[in-house]
Parts: structure tokens; C-alpha cells; sequence
């Protein structure tokens, strides 16, 4: 993780379906998440001898860590979960399935989406109209605003907020459909990928040129 150096992005922490909302648990596990790269290299140095010679525990320069957290639990749909989130700036993904909560609550000074296909897990594609209503949010988010048509547990924040970077990942790839939809998606935002670059993601601030270029790959 630390030798990605700037090109570190979010950290994606997954919890099981059989998993409920526990507050205590939760605080608890938020408090031992590394707030910055060196937290991180300080905890990577308990590792055990399975990787020595293999790790790296150096840091270029202190920099701090995005944490994000994807829910598959019921439970989570719970006012105090989204307030534990915005108390530690924590990402809640939102993640597109019909298998799990699908929360457009924005917790962080970015959001973390994840398509897995909305129709059927790992599989489903989006169709035209479905990557406009994903556009018009991601627009959104990056701006600074709130989506009209957006799963909420709590009220939209106030408004106008800084831009949010948007990371923003297609998980359908189970019949190949995750490339296509990213493709589509950029065009629906009007961005150009750079030839044979990762497209950078989007950094928005007060007074900026509205400019959408969210980041979105097949993940």
C-alpha cells in the first residue's frame, strides 16, 4: 500500500452480509485505522515473518488516508451509523446491487461509488438511461451539490459544499460489461481518457471552472 506513494487512493474495507451495525464495535475499529501514511508504516512494522523481504515500510512524505466503508447489512441503514462516518470522515460507498443497502449519504470530503450491476450481482449492464442518472449524480458530488434522486438515510448537507473527488468503479464485469459502461459513462460526462494514462480523479474547489472528470474504471 505505502509504495504507491501519491497514487494511493481511498482505502476499501468490505464487511460480510452476516454482519450487523455495531456502534461500540465500530468506534473501536475507526479508532485503530491509520489516519496517515505514518500511522500506516508504523502498524505495517508489527507484521509477521510470512513477509519478510517483501514488505515496504518507507514513506516519501506524511500524507493522509482515505478509508471507505461498503456495507451489505440492513442494520447499517441507521442515523448513528452516518453520523460515526462524518464524525471520522469516512467514505460510505455506494454500492449499485440489489443484494444490499444502496445509501447516497455523503460522509467524506469525497465519494466512493461502486456499480456491481443493478439488476443482477457481478452481471448486469447499464443501459443509456441508467448511465445519465449515474452521470447527473456523479456531477453532483463533484460540484458540490446533493443528487435530487439519491437513498438517503439523513437530510442532504448543506449547501454549496467544496467539490468532492469521486471515485467511481464498475464491479459487472462477470460477462465482460464493466469496460463498456465505464466507456460510456466518461461520454455521458464528457471526459476524454488520456491515451495510455489512469485517468486522474477529479479535484474540485470553489471558485473552479466547472469541469467534470471524475475518476471511473472497470474495478
Amino acid at each position: 500500500m505505502l509504495r504507491l506513494g501519491k497514487k494511493l487512493g481511498p482505502i476499501l474495507w468490505q464487511f460480510p452480509p452476516r454482519l450487523r451495525f455495531d456502534p461500540v464495535l465500530f468506534s473501536s475499529f475507526i479508532e485503530m485505522l491509520p489516519k496517515d501514511t505514518d500511522e500506516a508504516a508504523h502498524l505495517a512494522r508489527r507484521h509477521d515473518d510470512r513477509v519478510n523481504g517483501r514488505d515496504w515500510l518507507r514513506t516519501e512524505e506524511k500524507r493522509p488516508l482515505r478509508h471507505a466503508f461498503e456495507i451489505r447489512n440492513e442494520s447499517f441503514v441507521n442515523p448513528d451509523f452516518i453520523e460515526l462516518l462524518r464524525k471520522h470522515k469516512i467514505g460510505l460507498v455506494c454500492a449499485d446491487t440489489v443484494e444490499w443497502p444502496l445509501l447516497m449519504d455523503v460522509t467524506a470530503d469525497f465519494v466512493y461509488c461502486r456499480l456491481h450491476g443493478s439488476e443482477e450481482l457481478y452481471v448486469s449492464g447499464y443501459d443509456d438511461e441508467a448511465l445519465k442518472v449515474w452521470a447527473e449524480r456523479i456531477d453532483d458530488w463533484a460540484h458540490g451539490r446533493e443528487p435530487t434522486k439519491a437513498n438517503r438515510v439523513l437530510k442532504p448537507l448543506k449547501q454549496p459544499q467544496r467539490g468532492r473527488d469521486v471515485y467511481v468503479y464498475f464491479d459487472n464485469d462477470v460477462k465482460v460489461r464493466a469496460p463498456a459502461d465505464a466507456q460510456r459513462l466518461n461520454e455521458c460526462l464528457g471526459v476524454t481518457p488520456q491515451s495510455g494514462a489512469r485517468m486522474k480523479h477529479l479535484r474540485r474547489h470553489r471558485r473552479e471552472i466547472p469541469k467534470s472528470r471524475p475518476q471511473h474504471r472497470p474495478a
